[in-house]
């Protein structure tokens, strides 16, 4: 067979590649210690973020003064024995010190461990032991959670040991503990103030000679992501896909230096979108993060206001809240710019710029640290045509049976698998060659097809992980804690459409006969043992004989999320 002949069977089948990645413009250094050093060197006196006090005290930090801030992190974890490669837990909502911990770990050649503050006792419990950090950095209280309470309950002996001196059986590579907020009354958990002071006795020259040895293929983070099982998973990634993304992302937003880019967003920097999307975009332009460390829509309003953000980032459900807050009408927002123009921000009455489209259309998951088709910032529709985007430099795309894994033809539906540059270094616990297959490509479990110009159509998942504001909810998870109660039978959660959130979590249970359930019973109990964003929006009741088991006395996912959709419905 001639190259024409290969070249036409090729695009009969749903494959289809992007440009090579060394034609990708706009990428500079890809480690993390490069990526703050080319920033730093590029806009040095500019504002990077700002964070404001309830009293109105405001906290700036220059690119500089980041480089700086990031230096005093990595010296202190140097004189806590940190190594190559150690893991070092970051569990605090948006605030400079988060920021600082994460590039600061990378420069004493660390692996920043981003954990959730959603994070119930017993998911921490789970990350702490799964992750193997050998230093946590925290902030102390979160809206009503005491961090420094939850850890001292889950491990007794964080309350005994003087600082620097943990023995744990149960976190058994946990050294060091420090925390952002009040010290504990024991003063047995550094401040933030005494970890920094760790440092002033490590000189800085060997942290910058170390960081200047790390290598775009060492590993740089581990985020966290709900899967198909009922624990999150452990997803490692290099340092060169984290730092391709925030490069890649300014292109795809088409930001200049001259944009004078104020990004805000309330969404946690410990989900790789945010990451990449929110903060990388903005560093990687020379603008400023305006951060909130929890969300509080009317307060929000007021942040972008004072801030004079021009680049708001946020979940569906947020735009929601944000113009139903009783300051909406008051707030002047003239400074938007880069606010997509479907959201509300962009119909608010003092917003004047042109409309502006988001790079919206596009496909990604954590296991890639996010996207790896799209398209540019306004796009016209007659481009997108309505679908996730092309494949980007350095990706291949392949549609396969998800029985068999056969590559379909080209427009046929399948199983969306990926491999390229930013795709991960594999699972925690779990063996490169068990997560991909021969040919290297990552199976996601989502469903789509390619036409005939190689634009991707994502259709949903072929799993049952339910995406609700933007965050993975693994269903079983739900289930277990559901069926811990002693009055449930059965649990089975399903995810219903919605239209801000994109889903909503409904779990449906038939309970023990004679036992009386309500919905609010359920609901607390599963607070006590779930994030809030896990927490079921409604509980339905059901009894055995109202709906179909499997053989295995499963209830049928199918009939019963249409059955789940039409009770929400009504």
């Amino acid at each position: 067979m001639n190259a024409t002949a290969n070249t036409e069977s090729a695009r009969s089948l749903s494959i289809a590649a992007g440009p090579p990645l060394s034609e990708e413009p706009g990428l500079g250094p890809l480690t993390l210690p490069g990526f703050l050093r080319e920033v730093t060197e590029r806009y040095g006196a500019r504002e990077a973020l700002v964070l404001r006090a309830p009293g109105g005290e405001a906290t700036r930090w220059t690119y500089a003064d980041l480089w700086e801030r990031a230096m005093e992190v990595a010296r202190a974890l140097r004189a806590c024995g940190l190594g190559k490669d150690g893991r070092v837990g970051v569990l605090m909502t948006n605030r400079p010190e988060w920021v600082a911990a994460v590039f600061g770990v990378s420069l004493a050649g660390g692996v920043a461990v981003t954990l959730s503050t959603f994070s119930t006792p017993p998911e921490l419990d789970h990350l702490l032991q799964v992750s193997c950090v050998s230093v946590l950095l925290f902030e102390r209280t979160v809206l009503k959670t005491d961090f420094a309470a939850v850890l001292t309950e889950l491990e007794p002996e964080i309350g005994k040991a003087e600082p620097g001196t943990l023995r744990s059986t149960r976190y058994p590579y946990l050294r060091h503990l420090a925390m952002v907020g009040d010290a504990a009354p024991d003063e047995t958990i550094d401040t933030w103030d005494a970890f920094l002071a760790c440092g002033l006795r490590e000189p800085r020259e060997p942290v910058e000679a170390g960081a200047g040895t790390t290598r775009p293929s060492d590993t740089a983070v581990l985020f966290f992501s709900s899967g198909s099982t009922s624990k999150p998973k452990g997803i490692l990634s290099a340092h060169r896909g984290v730092c391709i993304q925030m490069w890649r992302f300014r292109r795809m937003y088409r930001f200049e230096p001259e944009d004078d880019i104020r990004g805000w967003t309330a969404n946690g920097y410990f989900w790789s979108g945010n990451f990449a999307m929110a903060l990388g975009t903005t560093l990687a332009a020379g603008g400023a993060l305006v951060l909130q460390p929890t969300f509080s829509p009317a307060e929000a309003l007021d942040l972008m206001e004072a801030e004079r953000v021009n680049f708001p980032f946020a979940w569906p459900h947020q735009w929601a809240q944000l113009e139903a807050a009783p300051n909406w009408a008051d707030v002047d927002l003239r400074s938007m710019r880069f606010a997509d123009a479907a959201t509300p921000i962009a119909r608010h009455p003092t917003v004047t710029a042109p409309k502006w489209h988001e790079p919206g259309r596009a496909y990604g998951n954590t296991e890639t640290f996010t996207i790896s088709t799209g398209y540019q910032a306004d796009t016209p529709p007659e481009v997108h045509a309505g679908s996730s985007g092309k494949p980007l430099p350095g990706v291949t795309l392949k549609i396969v049976d998800p029985l068999t894994g056969t590559v379909v033809p080209r427009g046929e539906r399948g199983e969306i698998c990926v491999k390229g540059p930013t795709l991960m270094l594999g699972y925690l616990g779990a063996p490169l060659d068990e997560t991909l297959d021969a040919e290297g490509f990552f199976h996601t479990g989502d469903g789509g097809y390619l036409d005939g110009t190689d634009r991707l159509f994502w259709e949903g998942r072929l799993t049952d992980i339910i995406k609700t504001g933007g965050a993975n909810v693994s269903p079983r998870e739900v289930d277990e804690a559901a069926a811990a109660h002693p009055a449930v039978k059965l649990a089975q959660t399903v995810g219903v459409p919605h239209e801000t959130l994109g889903e909503i979590v409904v779990t449906c249970i038939v309970p023990h006969d004679g036992t009386s359930l309500t919905a609010e019973e359920i609901r607390a109990f599963l607070r006590e043992r779930l994030a809030s964003y896990k927490v079921p929006r409604h509980i339905l009741f059901f009894h055995q004989d109202e709906i179909a088991l499997t053989g295995s006395a499963k209830i049928k996912s199918s009939d019963l999320r249409a059955m789940a959709a039409e009770r929400v419905g009504g």
